[in-house]
């Protein structure tokens, strides 16, 4: 039979036509099918045109484009809301007297899943997605999800899904319930066909009537989640409100549990947690913005990438290139060394592949496009060159200056260095404009931030196609200027110099560290010191003690990997406080005339974290980086800077700017002479304004 397409209106994402009796509904919203207003009230008006049409006996929901609803339309976010609510729209579809089929293709995210929870049958893809990210955004489904979800997939499911925020595949989601069938072929006419099946069944399965999977719930479900799951959500009020709201579905009726959500989704909305992530999460992608670009600038070619050095970095770094299918050519000094990172880098994969990420097949595949060399002259045809050896400017300035001799015109000359100067190391090159920093953060096959350093003579090009290459590895890439430590590893040095101050002056390791660890990092700054290695950057020389961790290399307490450092650790890697290093620490106050005091925890936080926003402030007034939300983008991603906390310079803005300087003012004095404050700090104090929008 021949579809019936009822006249298109240009301002209304949402069409319709007839299949025999069934009417198709259609979303074409693009770019991911978001349900803004007029998605909404569109959706409203085709159910109503449902019911009113008597030649219709079932309706399919579709998507065009590459996506079912994959979620809110953000654009919305913080704007006064629109008629009808999601919740409105989600309650009508369910209530709708036809049976309406979801036909879901790519992601049913957020609203949009719980768009195909108020339908009453669902048909997808077997390649679909299905999730609640809202938890990632520091809410919780607010359109009944919490409520119809574990009464269709069940209640362990549920809390898995809203509590975390991960999707799962539509395979999954038909063994759970979730999905009635798996569609192989074409997903409209198919769905069509199961609506013609389902259309006289009665009574209409709603998700939010349905009892048996609530019912057989064991409660002791939630606390065990809770406690598997203590570690990843410590410090987030949006996950345990998800639980909570899952809870409710088992313990009240449907029509009190979505009031219970609600009440939950408003406390989370006007918090400041949810702001952080919302923030946030626009804050990642302004990141990839470069500022002051050409317009029309295009990016080179890269087909082959070359990485100088196959250490842990240099094997990490060409790990990302390989899983986006890249070749690399890889070069190192001596065999054993060649040999021994590729080794590891093998090794990694194949742990990647035990636990289910990637198949054997894939990780020959990676393996195969790796090229390892000891010819230097290999690296002539690389369109990408990286440079990822010894931190030290004489080696770098060497590697750089045989480059140029070597490698092809045009092509791109990187450095992993995370300290030094970029310009100085183009400046042996005769093409300083091919030349750009690229710090990745370790271990670089992880960790998802990119520092791209942007030097004095840095071409455009090389800019886009070295941040455009970013989200092809995965990476999420911040534009940085040209500075000691440029970003991340800039804002970090005044904190590791507080910290250690206050070591002389009163406070232990263990308790600055707890003071970071509560406010919620992964680790303060002598547990990272422990686990990077308290020997990085040290000068080797035993009878050279200035300082404490000088003491502590010259007795061999390199941290984890000597099993000992700033702490004693067991042979499990479990710390525990050391005598050792205690008396260190008062040996060096005393040598020095530090007269030791209590320390309270709020000094430790005026110190070494106001003093971050300070270092910050100055980044953004010497046009080191772009805005303040990039430098916040880099202390999520390369250093576990709470996320439900926004960054450095968005916390520095809900703790007010004023109450940061005042804080800094209390603590002038023992901070030292060397102490300079920001001047846009303190202008922007004074003016009450924030660093962040």
């Amino acid at each position: 039979m021949t579809d019936v397409i009822d006249k298109p209106d240009t301002a209304n994402p949402i069409s319709t036509r007839k299949h025999g009796d069934v009417l198709i509904v259609l979303s074409n919203n693009p770019p991911v099918n978001a349900l803004g207003a007029a998605v909404r009230q569109g959706l409203v008006a085709a159910i109503e045109q449902a019911e009113a049409d008597d030649s219709v006996n079932a309706v399919v929901i579709a998507c065009e484009g590459q996506t079912f609803f994959a979620g809110a339309d953000i654009t919305e976010f913080g704007k006064p809301p629109v008629m009808p609510w999601l919740p409105e729209v989600v309650d009508r579809i369910e209530a709708c007297s036809k049976p309406v089929v979801a036909a879901i293709h790519g992601t049913a995210l957020g609203g949009g899943l719980e768009v195909a929870l108020g339908c009453h049958y669902r048909v997808a893809l077997p390649s679909a997605k299905l999730g609640t990210p809202e938890v990632k955004l520091g809410l919780l489904p607010g359109a009944g999800g919490t409520q119809r979800l574990p009464r269709v997939a069940g209640v362990r499911k549920a809390l898995e899904m809203c509590a975390t925020g991960n999707p799962i595949g539509a395979k999954e989601g038909f063994d759970c319930g979730l999905i009635d069938r798996l569609i192989e072929d074409d997903l409209i006419p198919h769905a069509v066909g199961y609506a013609e099946e389902v259309r006289d069944v009665r009574p209409l399965p709603k998700s939010s009537e349905r009892q048996y999977k609530i019912n057989e719930c064991d409660p002791a479900v939630f606390e065990e989640f809770r406690k598997e799951n203590a570690r990843k959500f410590r410090g987030f009020e949006a996950p345990d409100a998800n639980i909570r709201a899952v809870e409710f579905a088992c313990k009240k009726p449907y029509s009190e549990g979505v009031i219970e959500e609600r009440k939950l989704f408003m406390e989370l909305m006007s918090g400041t947690q949810s702001r952080a992530q919302q923030y946030f999460f626009f804050a990642e992608r302004k990141a990839a913005k470069i500022e002051n670009l050409p317009e029309g600038t295009q990016p080179r070619p890269v087909q082959k990438v070359g990485v100088i050095g196959a250490g842990t970095m240099g094997g990490g770094i060409s790990m990302n290139f390989l899983s986006a299918s890249i070749p690399v050519t890889i070069f190192e000094m001596n065999q054993e060394a060649l040999d021994r990172g590729t080794g590891v880098m093998r090794k990694n994969y194949e742990a990647t592949a035990a636990k289910g990420r990637m198949t054997p097949d894939q990780v020959e595949k990676a393996m195969g496009l790796l090229t390892p060399t000891l010819d230097f002259e290999a690296l002539a045809d690389c369109d990408l060159i990286i440079e990822a050896v010894f931190e030290q400017m004489d080696v770098k300035k060497d590697i750089f200056t045989r480059l140029d001799k070597t490698v092809k015109q045009g092509a791109i000359l990187a450095s992993n260095t995370s300290y030094l100067n970029i310009d100085e190391i183009a400046a042996v090159t005769s093409r300083p404009q091919d030349v750009v920093g690229m710090h990745f953060f370790s271990p670089a096959n992880v960790m998802k931030l990119l520092e791209v350093v942007r030097g004095a003579k840095t071409a455009p090009d090389v800019l886009v196609t070295v941040m455009g290459l970013s989200k092809k590895i995965r990476k999420v890439a911040v534009v940085a200027g040209v500075c000691h430590g440029f970003i991340g590893n800039r804002m970090l040095m005044p904190r590791q110099v507080e910290a250690t101050k206050l070591l002389l002056e009163g406070a232990t390791p263990e308790q600055v560290d707890r003071v970071h660890v509560e406010f919620g990092m992964p680790m303060g700054p002598f547990q990272m010191a422990d686990l990077a290695g308290v020997d990085i950057g040290w000068h080797r020389d035993p009878n050279r003690i200035e300082n404490i961790r000088d003491a502590l290399c010259a007795i061999d307490r390199w941290g984890q990997k000597k099993g000992a450092g700033f702490y004693d650790y067991d042979e499990k890697r479990r710390p525990t406080p050391s005598p050792v290093v205690q008396q260190i620490i008062e040996d060096f106050a005393k040598k020095q005339g530090v007269e030791r005091r209590v320390i309270t925890d709020d000094e430790i936080v005026e110190r070494t974290l106001y003093t971050m926003v300070n270092e910050g402030a100055k980044i953004l007034e010497e046009g080191m980086a772009q805005r303040a939300s990039d430098t916040d983008v880099v202390w999520v991603y390369g250093y576990g800077w709470p996320v439900y906390r926004g960054g450095p310079m968005f916390w520095a803005d809900t703790v007010g700017l004023q109450n940061i300087v005042d804080g800094l003012k209390r603590q002038e004095e023992r901070m030292g002479g060397d102490f300079s404050f920001s001047k846009l700090l303190l202008d922007k104090a004074a003016a009450g304004e924030k660093f962040t929008k």
